[in-house]
């Protein structure tokens, strides 16, 4: 574990791009889920490289180079059971055009896009319809130079917290078609056999709800 974490921070020392200003006082440093257990809090900030942890089902957020056969037939996003699977890591990037930069703790109401870390395509949704519940399907879409809205999510956090931290409850609102990052224990039987399907709903529900798990968290950059 403490080897994929190192291999995670050199990957985000290598690969900073363009889209987050880069800072010299913000390093990678390596955080796993036991760090809120030993009462240290830890925030996430634009560059951290995470897993989303669906909070009712436990299952984390995924997407691997594999097409929906339905909908856009765009590369496919679903809940994954297994926790050590590399293809589970987002990077937390600004939406475009904002003074946001590497390090920025990450205030509620705000709208991110993550980045799969594989393939580098956008966490993304639309009008298609989801394969299996027929809720909105989410899908991975561009790449480093294509973006567009439809890859941009509202942050909101649960209770009182007004800036995002490791285990704090929240929630993605989709912001082209209102709909809540989702999923459920419909699993799919064939291509992703075992997995869950990720969705997106317009309704706030307890399965919507999403907690920052396992990842690589760069500290929050101080203000001069």
């Amino acid at each position: 574990m403490a080897l994929g974490f190192f291999a995670l921070a050199l990957f985000l020392f290598l690969t900073l791009d363009s889209d987050i200003a880069p800072s010299s006082t913000a390093s990678a440093s390596a955080s796993s889920s036991a760090a809120s257990s030993e009462g240290v809090e830890v925030q996430i900030t634009y560059g951290t490289v995470l897993k989303l942890m669906h909070e009712k089902t436990k299952f984390r957020l995924h997407s691997h180079d594999v097409p929906y056969g339905s909908g856009s037939g765009q590369q496919s996003v679903t809940g994954f059971p297994n926790v050590d699977d590399s293809n589970s890591y987002w990077i937390v990037r600004p939406e475009p055009g904002t003074s946001a930069k590497q390090g920025d703790a990450i205030k509620s109401g705000t709208i991110i896009r993550l980045q799969h870390m594989r393939t580098r395509k956008w966490l993304h949704s639309h009008l298609h319809a989801s394969p299996i519940s027929g809720n909105l399907e989410v899908s991975c879409f561009g790449g480093e130079s294509e973006s567009d809205t439809g890859d941009y999510w509202r942050l909101l956090i649960e209770g009182s917290g007004k800036t995002w931290k490791q285990d704090q409850k929240i929630r993605l609102q989709h912001v082209d078609t209102g709909g809540y990052l989702h999923s459920h224990d419909k699993k799919y039987s064939r291509i992703a056999g075992g997995q869950q399907e990720v969705c997106g709903v317009r309704e706030k529900r307890a399965d919507n709800v999403w907690l920052a798990a396992e990842g690589v968290y760069l500290p929050v950059t101080e203000s001069k």
